[in-house]
This record gives structure tokens, C-alpha cells and sequence, in this order.
């Protein structure tokens, strides 16, 4: 008595039908219910559509300005920079390492040139730039300090420019 039967073991599925539908189902349920408890941890009363239009501090960000205007004093001379410290914080970069050209500090050949070219010339290029360097060097300083760093930088190269009067504010100030 010979039985032709197989005593292996056999699992649930026995379809390629029933293997698709068991695969969905291990992906789409544990999806589900992560959203589901995602929504119930974080369920909490949210306003009604619109309501939030109202509020006092929606409305102000809503009727500001998009711009304003910022009034820059000189200052007094007790504020305002010494040609040698605008150099510092504003050419230093590119004036001790010749950078973009840039003439080095002290570079009495290099300096001569433009020198030449005088006083004003040399206040005009700083102001507005020339070359590579950008307005002011890129920083943020009064006509004033950025005359006093021309006759620095100009004074260090060979020239004999006599410092700048301060702006009528700044003397006013410091009488």
C-alpha cells in the first residue's frame, strides 16, 4: 500500500491570485494604519476655513509697508571711522594681497598712476567702484570715511594727501 502523497508542508496560499492579493494587503493595511494614528495623535481643533483672515495680526502683516526708509546720520566725529579703520574692514582683502589687481598697500609703483590722477578721482573710483571692486568695496560707510581710507591707502603708496574736513554735522557736533 503505497500512498502517492505528499506529507510536505503547505502554507494558506495556493493562487497566484491569493499571492497578489495577500502582497497588497501586507503593504496597504500597515499604510493605513499608520495614517490613521498619525491623524489621532495629532487631531486637534483646526479653525475653520477663513476664519484666521481676521485676526488682528493677519491683517497688519497684510496692510505693512513693503518697504521703508532708513535715514542715515554722519554721525559725530566721535563715531565716525579713521581712514585706516575703514581700510581694515573694507580694502584690507583685496589692497594687501593685490587681489583682482587690486594696488598693494605701500606699492609706491604701483600707486603712482593713479596718483596722478588726483585726489577726487581716486574718492570717485572708491564710491563707485572700478574694475573688480564694487561700490565702497562693498561695505556700508559714510562718503566721509571712505575719503579718509583713499588718503590712507594713497598716503601709504607715496602721496601726501592731507586728511579730509568732517562734514558739517560731524564738526557741529563736536564743537
Amino acid at each position: 500500500m503505497s500512498h502517492n502523497q505528499d506529507h510536505g508542508h503547505e502554507g494558506p496560499i495556493k493562487t497566484p491570485k491569493q499571492l497578489i492579493w495577500a502582497v497588497v494587503f501586507a503593504f496597504v493595511v500597515p499604510v493605513l494604519v499608520i495614517i490613521l494614528l498619525a491623524n489621532y495623535v495629532s487631531n486637534s481643533p483646526k479653525p475653520g476655513a477663513g476664519t484666521e483672515l481676521t485676526a488682528e495680526e493677519a491683517v497688519a502683516a497684510r496692510i505693512q509697508p513693503v518697504g521703508h526708509v532708513e535715514i542715515k546720520a554722519e554721525g559725530s566725529a566721535a563715531t565716525l571711522k579713521t581712514g585706516e579703520q575703514v581700510f581694515q574692514a573694507q580694502c584690507a582683502a583685496c589692497h594687501t594681497t593685490g587681489a583682482a589687481g587690486a594696488p598693494k598697500l605701500g606699492d609706491a609703483a604701483a600707486w603712482g598712476p593713479r596718483l596722478g590722477q588726483g585726489f577726487d578721482l581716486l574718492v570717485e573710483h572708491a564710491l563707485k567702484g572700478k574694475g573688480a571692486m564694487a561700490a565702497q568695496g562693498g561695505g556700508e560707510h559714510s562718503d566721509f570715511e571712505i575719503a579718509r581710507a583713499v588718503v590712507y591707502l594713497a598716503n601709504q603708496g607715496g602721496a601726501k594727501f592731507s586728511e579730509p574736513k568732517a562734514p558739517a554735522a560731524a564738526s557741529a557736533a563736536s564743537q
